[in-house]
């Protein structure tokens, strides 16, 4: 089963290296991973995204708390949270296919970031599903480059009665 799990540690050289390496020497598979500085300069959040059962993130998760630098480690699968990707996909385009392209942007609620005579790169926020999706009904253009950013996920807030 896929889990998203949000890491706090401190913004300093190597945590990075030290958590793929904890993966790494331990099998475990990263499937996407996202970091960024949180709106505290000194503590940056990852998001992982990874495979296993219930026992393999357990043992994820408890080797991801004894690292110094690892301040909270929170799986997010089971809740309720907000996930988004971004992603860049450059499209071939000819002057009969514009308009179809266009329409597939228009009904994505993405957007056409760079035109050249011959591409369109077009610029989509969503889940995984919806950059999938799009990405198919682009494909019969042809597709040169897709750039990725991995999904990056927060927990909801909690409704208030």
């Amino acid at each position: 089963m896929r889990h998203t799990i949000a890491v706090l540690v401190t913004n300093e050289f190597g945590v990075l290296s030290r958590i793929a390496g904890l993966f790494s020497g331990r099998g475990f598979n990263i499937e996407s991973l996202c970091v960024a500085e949180t709106s505290e300069p000194k503590v940056s959040r990852m998001t992982i995204v990874t495979s296993g059962d219930d026992r393999i993130i357990e043992q994820i998760t408890k080797h991801l708390n004894k690292l110094v630098s690892v301040i909270k480690v929170h799986d997010l699968t089971g809740e309720e949270y907000i996930e988004r990707e971004l992603a860049l996909i450059k499209v071939n385009t000819t002057v009969e296919a514009r308009a179809e392209i266009l329409s597939i942007v228009d009904i994505f609620r993405a957007k056409v970031v760079d035109v050249s005579p011959r591409t369109y790169t077009i610029e989509i926020t969503g889940d995984e599903e919806k950059i999938l999706a799009i990405t198919e009904l682009l494909k019969p253009f042809g597709v040169k480059e897709i750039a990725r950013t991995g999904r990056i996920a927060i927990a909801r807030s909690p409704k208030v009665k």
